[in-house]
């Protein structure tokens, strides 16, 4: 072990680790020969592009590889005890009190059939905390201390009763239950809007200094980066590329794929107006309306939430309007009822002259293919049971077209969205994030639609894969000339590729116009707020900022 692993102030040190991949994966390793410390008291990120071994890194610290994963070489000491070494009996008491971890998907990492408070008990009592009455007490201290509301009330609510961002809290909370030395935090904040984001980068920040924790978080997110590390290790395809103090590494990357990762971070800009002629509106909404109610009982009162509140837009022609605003503003509900997905309450949604609000399913079905949408998770919309060749034919054949046609026409849109002729023939967990999108705007593309709707289409992609994703967009629209709503809770991809933009909140549009205007001088007080909290906004270069 080198000299700076056997320092006093270093808690983790990882030294030349090793980890192998099991046959017939794309490379033999998933990381390769790498080294570095976590220090007392710092906030070490660790970034990189999915696929680069972030997250073996951190199970493998944990104890949590698959069985067909196996350490082939290295150590990992935890104050000077090697963990990789230690036998099971030895490694189980630190999970949780010494080293503990926060997921990235809260909802499918708590268990739905118990209550928040009872999972964070659980915790306490497998260590042997307390009584029953003290860990209820600590539960309480915990709720109260990650920021959630009503900690009495919180503790005996179900995961599924509460919001992305109070989920995370709820992780959280598990994770400091035994006051660990170290928080692994994977991927945290990456399906989370920008202000709840904001919130928990706050909190983690906040508990690390109160408790003088080692944090080593792992994100994709170059923004999430400026705002809380303190050091930087950057990973490639299962290999350490640079590692070094954060603002060295973000203002002066050394390594090239350093650079492109920074290179690729969506920066808000503000798109010059061009002077032209108005192309031809394709959609006009008014006044639309969708309400949400929840059952009553004795007990309680029916509760009614306008998830869609009087909103009114007009899109035009190979134009892009965004939809802007946190989890819960009301951006999806939109999408879905301008796509009939959802039957409106009220209002006019104007398609081609006629109005489809009131129209039944059987009289909107020869417009609905004119109308698509491209969704957030493409792995969850994909048939994981067909092949992508039925997946992009299957419709388009239902709706009348030969089945020649509609193989020619997926093999050309197969090549404009970047894929090969092999990918016809294999299966959707085949593919990567980044090509399961290309494969879910290549579906949506099959009939010529003249709106598309991209929920959070970007959301979860690494930085590089989305300044692909968004290019591909770009080039699709500028061809096709199709009219795009593109909802989105990153301000800074709104910022780069809308011509328009309505920002909502709680069901309610509460500003409306361009993007220089919107993000360069908010003039509603939600609006200054999602601005305020856009992450490492501070670091980027003056020339591109907003």
């Amino acid at each position: 072990m080198s000299q700076t692993s056997t320092s006093a102030d270093v808690v983790l040190s990882v030294r030349n680790l090793t980890v192998d991949l099991p046959p017939g994966m794309e490379r033999t390793h998933a990381v390769k020969d790498i080294s570095f410390d976590l220090h007392a008291g710092e906030i070490l990120c660790i970034i990189g592009e999915s696929g680069s071994g972030k997250s073996v890194t951190a199970n493998t610290i944990m104890g949590l590889l698959s069985p067909v994963i196996t350490v082939s070489a290295g150590e990992i000491h935890f104050k000077g005890m090697d963990i990789l070494a230690a036998r099971e009996e030895t490694i189980r008491p630190l999970r949780g009190r010494a080293v503990s971890i926060i997921f990235q998907d809260p909802l499918s990492a708590l268990n739905p059939l118990m209550t928040v408070g009872d999972q964070i008990s659980e915790v306490l009592e497998a260590h042997g905390f307390g009584t029953a009455e003290s860990r209820k007490a600590k539960v309480l201290s915990l709720l109260e201390e990650v920021g959630l509301p009503d900690p009495a009330l919180m503790r005996l609510q179900y995961p599924f009763r509460l919001s992305g961002g109070q989920r995370q809290r709820v992780m959280i909370a598990m994770a400091l239950a035994l006051d660990p030395d170290v928080l692994i935090a994977d991927e945290p904040t990456t399906a989370l809007d920008v202000t709840t984001q904001a919130q928990i980068l706050d909190l983690i920040r906040k508990i690390q200094k109160r408790k003088g924790m080692s944090v080593m978080f792992i994100t994709h997110d170059f923004g999430v980066v400026a705002e809380i590390a303190d050091r930087v290790v950057v990973m490639e395809k299962g290999h350490l590329v640079e590692q070094g103090r954060a603002d060295q590494v973000l203002v002066h990357p050394a390594h090239p794929y350093t650079q492109r990762l920074v290179a690729a971070v969506p920066r808000m800009r503000a798109r010059p107006a061009e002077i032209r002629e108005a192309p031809p509106v394709v959609l006009e909404v008014e006044n639309l309306e969708k309400e949400y109610r929840s059952a009553g009982s004795f007990f309680r009162k029916a509760r009614v939430v306008k998830a869609v509140n009087g909103v009114s837009f007009t899109l035009r022609k190979g134009q892009t309007l965004g939809v802007v605003g946190e989890s819960g503003s009301g951006k999806s509900s939109l999408g879905r009822v301008l796509l009939k997905l959802l039957e409106p309450d009220g209002g006019a949604i104007r398609f081609d002259g006629r109005d489809i609000a009131p129209m039944d399913e059987a009289s909107f079905r020869a417009l609905r293919p004119y109308m698509q949408m491209i969704f957030q998770d493409p792995f969850a919309s994909l048939n994981p049971r067909h092949t992508i060749g039925k997946i992009l034919t299957v419709g388009p054949v239902a709706h009348g077209v030969a089945v020649a046609e509609a193989r020619a026409k997926a093999f050309r849109l197969l090549a404009l969205v970047g894929l090969d002729e092999q990918a016809f023939d294999r299966f959707p967990h085949e593919f990567s994030g980044g090509q399961r999108q290309r494969i879910g705007i290549a579906r949506a593309l099959m009939f010529d639609p003249v709106v598309l709707v991209a929920d959070e289409a970007v959301s979860a992609l690494d930085v590089s894969i989305q300044a692909q994703i968004l290019e591909l967009l770009a080039r699709v629209q500028a061809e096709m000339k199709v009219a795009m709503i593109f909802i989105t809770h990153d301000l800074r991809v709104a910022s780069q590729i809308c011509d328009d933009v309505i920002v909502m909140h709680r069901g309610v549009v509460v500003e409306q116009g361009p993007p220089a205007q919107i993000f360069r001088d908010p003039r509603h007080d939600y609006t200054r707020k999602l601005v305020s909290a856009i992450p490492g906004a501070d670091w980027e270069p003056a020339a591109t900022a907003v």
